[in-house]
């Protein structure tokens, strides 16, 4: 008779898992040992919430659910922030935590809590096994339910005699692996926008990470060259059709890339593809989309339909199968000439373009961070898969570089906690091998798995961390200076910390970094390393686009 761990094992093998990202605990050796002994990898974490982090970057960049496994109790109430963010970012994963004895429960034995009730809010389901033989029945429930629909988080909590009760009868192993369902979008509404779009004269699409999910890369590039219409990406997005084609005008993102404003309110319809309509396009209102734009968008969820913009059309649909019905609609019409258009919009993109190079122009020391990506940008593989953390430093590199290929753009996600870019990176470094993760961060985001530079080593990991350096919480402390102006700030500084050293104590490499010219010189090395490599360069505290856009915001 098989075990509970047996059983686990096997449930996760049907749907092609083969990695487990954890942190050892007392309620998970038994299932560990088994996991090992039947040939999965196992990544150990420093925290709880690095190994939730971890899956969801796996996830991300294999658009194929990982799996976290972490202890009960504190080891659950750690993992909270990752199954959060994982969630909410609608990443499709499973978040395994070990559980006390199911016979002790409600007794106050050592380490027991009501798992399931902490959870349930923040993930899409969530459940805890009665018997071993029912772990088949939930991991193939956690599965259709993280998968179908908008994707999310599915949670176990499982107690520990679970995991080593041997039971005779139990739930079938699922016989296949569960694929996404891709619905077609209905006859009336592609009808309808077709005519749509033989009315318009300046259209403009917005991808999020609908899109990205649904793998609809070729899709939309066809999609947005058939309309010849101005492209931008934003989220998981970033990368499917390239910066540098054309027709893309880089990140949807307003505090970064101002020109997205300029072409939104002056078009006449936009085509929103897998994105919400929330803060990332100001909630669809009138600061980024004009009063009489028609709009269109496309969305697995109906309850995204209509929420914060009425809608022309709404279609509750896969994106790539509705793009691919769109371009087959399109097969016989020539793509209009928008010249004017497209140069219209280009113009705005241009123009704030200037600005930024005129402030980087301007020599200062310490460094502008500016002047950091200024060399990166030369430098920098073209098969890197970029993961942005949170800081000053990170908003000036999201406009800087350019996304040139899917699933090579990863980004902290709608609850933006910080840190999580780190443990992403381990991740891509995992699954891309021979290509180099990087990881670019502030300071004070650092601090937040600062540990799992140990797991890089660990793991013989050679990513490269990029840390600006400006002692201190930058983007609070601009704000607390703009809002707050003759006062000091509060709780915003930090030491000018040597990161370098600290991931050399690890037992990886690092420089430090204190002036332009020693940029070059030290991204080659980072990048020929083999070692873990953290870049820690010294910079000025300055606000980027999307802190001057808050400081805008709350004072127009």
């Amino acid at each position: 008779m098989p075990t509970g761990s047996e059983l686990f094992v096997r449930s996760l093998r049907s749907q092609g898992v083969e990695n487990i990202f954890t942190l050892v605990g007392d309620h998970l050796n038994d299932v560990l040992k088994v996991a090992a002994r039947d040939g999965m990898s196992i990544y150990d974490t420093r925290h709880e919430s690095a190994a939730v982090h971890m899956a969801d970057g796996w996830s991300r960049l294999a658009r194929t659910p990982g799996v976290s496994m972490v202890t009960g109790a504190p080891g659950h109430t750690n993992s909270i922030t990752g199954v959060a963010t994982a969630n909410a970012t609608a990443v499709p994963m499973l978040a395994v935590s070990g559980m006390s004895d199911s016979g002790a429960r409600d007794r106050y034995a050592f380490q027991d809590m009501d798992q399931l009730k902490l959870v349930q809010g923040i993930a899409k389901y969530a459940a805890v096994p009665a018997r071993s033989g029912q772990i088949p029945f939930h991991v193939q429930r956690a599965f259709l339910e993280m998968l179908h629909g908008r994707p999310g988080v599915a949670h176990l909590s499982i107690p520990v005699d679970l995991f080593t009760e041997r039971n005779e009868k139990h739930a079938p192993i699922p016989g296949e692996r569960i694929e996404i369902l891709r619905s077609e979008p209905a006859s009336a509404d592609l009808d309808r926008v077709m005519d749509l779009l033989a009315a318009c004269e300046r259209p403009a699409v917005v991808a999020g990470s609908g899109a990205y999910w649904s793998g609809a890369e070729e899709e939309l590039r066809a999609f947005v060259e058939a309309v010849n219409a101005p492209l931008f990406t934003t989220t998981l997005a970033r990368g499917m059709v390239s910066d540098e084609h054309p027709l893309c005008f880089g990140y949807a993102d307003s505090t970064i890339n101002p020109g997205v404003i300029n072409a939104l309110r002056k078009a006449d319809l936009v085509f929103v593809v897998g994105k919400r309509m929330d803060y990332g396009l100001r909630m669809g209102g009138s600061q980024l989309f004009g009063d009489g734009t028609k709009t269109v968008q496309i969305d697995l969820s109906g309850t995204e339909l209509g929420l914060n913009r009425s809608l022309e059309v709404g279609i509750l649909a896969d994106a790539k199968t509705t793009l691919a019905a769109f371009n087959e609609a399109l097969a016989e019409r020539a793509a209009p000439d928008r010249s004017v258009w497209l140069a219209e919009v280009r113009r705005g993109c241009d123009e704030y373009a200037a600005k930024v190079a005129a402030e980087m122009a301007e020599p200062r020391s310490p460094m502008h961070s500016l002047h950091v990506y200024e060399v990166l940008r030369e430098k920098l593989p073209s098969d890197a898969t970029i993961c942005w953390d949170g800081g000053d430093f990170v908003h000036w590199g999201r406009y800087m570089l350019s996304a040139r290929q899917p699933g090579r753009w990863m980004r902290l996600g709608s609850l933006a906690g910080l840190g999580v870019g780190l443990p992403i990176g381990l991740s891509a470094q995992i699954l891309r091998p021979n290509s180099k993760s990087v990881v670019i961060t502030g300071d004070g985001s650092l601090g937040f798995y600062i540990g799992e530079l140990d797991t890089a080593v660990r793991f013989g990991l050679p990513l490269v961390i990029i840390v600006g350096n400006d002692a201190g919480w930058g983007v609070e402390r601009e704000l607390q200076e703009g809002f707050y102006p003759g006062s000091p700030t509060v709780a915003c500084e930090l030491r000018n910390t040597r990161y370098d050293l600290v991931m050399k104590g690890f037992g990886g490499d690092g420089a430090h970094v204190t002036s332009r010219d020693q940029l070059a010189d030290v991204f080659d090395r980072a990048f020929r390393s083999e070692k873990p490599f953290l870049v820690n360069v010294e910079i000025a505290g300055l606000g980027s686009p999307y802190t001057r856009s808050q400081l805008a915001q709350r004072t127009s």
